[in-house]
């Protein structure tokens, strides 16, 4: 289960987000105000299909790589 990283700040943009670790001091760009949807959705008891329900078939493995990058990186644990 993933969620997002306690010293993750969230900014919702017009284009969709801005996500700003405090530990780490990165700074990362979500695209796309459903992949900002799915994040928020993603609080450690919700699954990543769950979390992607709402997310087209065919458009789900490009949220995948996105929540596989943010994992990565720290913003999501």
């Amino acid at each position: 289960m993933l969620r997002l990283h306690p010293q993750v700040s969230v900014r919702p943009e017009p284009f969709g987000a801005l996500l700003y670790h405090f530990g780490t001091r990165r700074l990362s760009f979500l695209k796309d105000r459903r992949l900002l949807d799915v994040v928020q959705r993603l609080d450690g008891t919700v699954s990543v299909d769950e979390a992607l329900s709402d997310v087209p078939a065919a458009e789900q493995p490009a949220f995948r790589t996105a929540l596989s990058t943010l994992e990565k990186t720290g913003m999501l644990t």
